[in-house]
């Protein structure tokens, strides 16, 4: 299955070679110059991943990535920008991007992360057909293989690290997962920002089990990690 790119870049220095590249490597590349377009051919759906410039020329980037995952889109966004610092990477991970890159990058670890976040944001064809599975606790189901979550027959809509979170505390339920081995499981090798990713993507996490009623806890053990419990 060949998978479809949305690059949102306005500068035709950057854009023109990335989609050039993508292409090469069997993808089928669309490119909107600024976030409203962008929006659009999301809306239209179909995009496996979302690769979104920040320093767009209509409206910011991080309301761009806010407004798609408001939306509904699901699947991957890698932010590229200009800007540095810890406080621009906390908050696009807030927004809901999965990756962030930072501008100059090179084209080798740019395809590199794309592959890896293509691979933890799959989801299989026929996952919509898919009914809910039975859950052994209580009414909150994580199905690994279509890679979704249920409470009790409402499905919650999660992004990419935060499903991998979930994942992992729910597989291991009752169990401090440490801080460490979290970052190392959900953020791959190329990820060089701050742990505080973990705690940004953890509250959000946790904030939509609450909202859809999930009989489950997330507990933090401070100093250490987190451990998912029946609430």
């Amino acid at each position: 299955m060949t998978h479809r790119l949305l690059v949102v870049e306005d500068d035709d220095g950057i854009a023109a070679p990335l989609v050039r590249t993508l292409e090469r490597e069997g993808y089928e590349v669309h490119r909107a110059a600024d976030g409203s377009t962008g929006l659009k051919n999301a809306g239209d759906g179909g995009f496996d991943m979302v690769l979104l410039d920040l320093g767009l020329p209509d409206m910011d980037g991080l309301d761009v990535c806010r407004q798609l995952r408001a939306d509904g889109f699901e699947g991957g966004v890698l932010i590229l920008t200009a800007r540095d610092g810890e406080l621009d990477r906390v908050v696009g991970l807030d927004v809901g991007a999965d990756d962030y890159l930072s501008k100059p990058f090179a084209l080798a670890e740019l395809l590199a992360r794309t592959r890896a976040l293509l691979r933890r944001t799959a989801r299989p064809e026929a996952a919509a057909a898919t009914p809910a599975p039975s859950a052994p606790t209580g009414g909150l189901r994580v199905d690994l293989q279509s890679r979704r979550v249920w409470v009790e027959d409402t499905e919650i809509s999660l992004t990419s690290k935060e499903f991998d979170l979930l994942g992992l505390l729910d597989s291991e339920r009752g169990t401090v997962l440490t801080r460490e081995t979290l970052m190392d499981k959900v953020w791959d090798e190329n990820w060089f920002g701050s742990t505080k990713t973990l705690d940004v993507t953890m509250g959000r996490l946790r904030q939509k089990l609450e909202e859809a009623g999930a009989p489950v806890q997330i507990i933090t053990v401070r100093g250490v990690g987190f451990r998912l419990e029946a609430g």
